[in-house]
């Protein structure tokens, strides 16, 4: 089947010029080293697609024929499956920011300190083989492979054009659907910012479930370890290299798996090197 996402690639270059060209007189437009560091990551994510396709039909196409239900199919299934498809992305994104191991695979997004189109291809090289988990419920429930890969194209499509500083509120959207002031708001590192607003296309699930958090003064974007690096290598795997450190200077077992799997904003009742934020 053919990635959307690979079709898009000529709507992302065009948007992004056009984007450059609106903000080129802001200080915090477009820097050519952070974009070559996002598009490499960009890149990056794509071939690693690529290269696990195999494992992602097989195992889906496999669940799906053993499907405990089947609520694909129709209208109907396609509007469930939108919702259901939103939600799980939701989970997924939430327990990147609440479980370190995750936090490792999903922190090279938010380790731009700008915020721009550019920024929304700043993806992880490790996301297509860990977001596994989280979607394959889905073929269970009887969606067919092919068209919950159709729908995370499209939940990605929609989150690229959230990533932007020139459209400000979407007026009674801003209820239900995620906006880019409210994903502003989520790659903010100001205090109150900081684990809100994990949706995907509707903002529903953070009202729902109280990670919901309003734009109100200016976001401060990156991490509260600044990267200090434009290497995507860098950007894809400190944190990664972190935890391995703590691992290997756990002084327990228990010390060992709190390394991997604590809160990475949660330092308390943990003596190892306090290398992750």
């Amino acid at each position: 089947m053919l990635d959307p996402t690979h079709v898009a690639i000529p709507v992302f270059l065009v948007t992004m010029a056009v984007e450059a060209w609106v903000l080129h007189k802001r200080h915090h437009g477009y820097d050519p080293r952070d974009t070559a560091s996002s598009l490499s990551c960009g890149i990056g994510n794509l071939v690693v697609k690529g290269l696990t396709r195999g494992l992602y039909w097989g195992l889906f196409g496999w669940l799906y024929e053993h499907r405990i239900a089947n609520l694909g199919g129709g209208i109907g299934g396609a509007l469930a499956l939108l919702f259901l498809e939103d939600f799980t992305f939701y989970v997924y994104h939430r327990t990147s920011h609440a479980v370190r191991l995750y936090w490792a695979n999903h922190v090279v997004h938010h380790s731009s300190e700008r915020y721009t189109l550019a920024t929304a291809l700043r993806q992880s090289w490790t996301s297509p083989v860990m977001g596994i988990p989280f979607w394959a419920p889905l073929p269970l429930l009887g969606f067919r492979p092919e068209h919950v890969a159709l729908m995370g194209a499209f939940s990605l499509l929609y989150q690229y054009g959230l990533h932007t500083e020139t459209v400000r509120t979407l007026g009674f959207l801003e209820l239900f659907m995620n906006t880019p002031s409210h994903h502003r708001v989520h790659h903010g590192k100001n205090p109150q910012y900081i684990d809100r607003n994990h949706a995907g296309i509707f903002i529903i699930w953070d009202r729902l479930f109280g990670t919901f958090e309003p734009e109100v003064e200016a976001p401060v974007y990156g991490i509260t370890k600044p990267l200090a690096s434009f290497n995507p290598v860098v950007a894809q795997f400190r944190e990664f290299a972190d935890i391995a450190h703590d691992v290997r200077d756990a002084r327990s077992l228990r010390q060992a798996v709190h390394a991997v799997v604590r809160d990475p904003g949660d330092l308390r009742n943990f003596d190892l090197p306090q290398a992750a934020e």
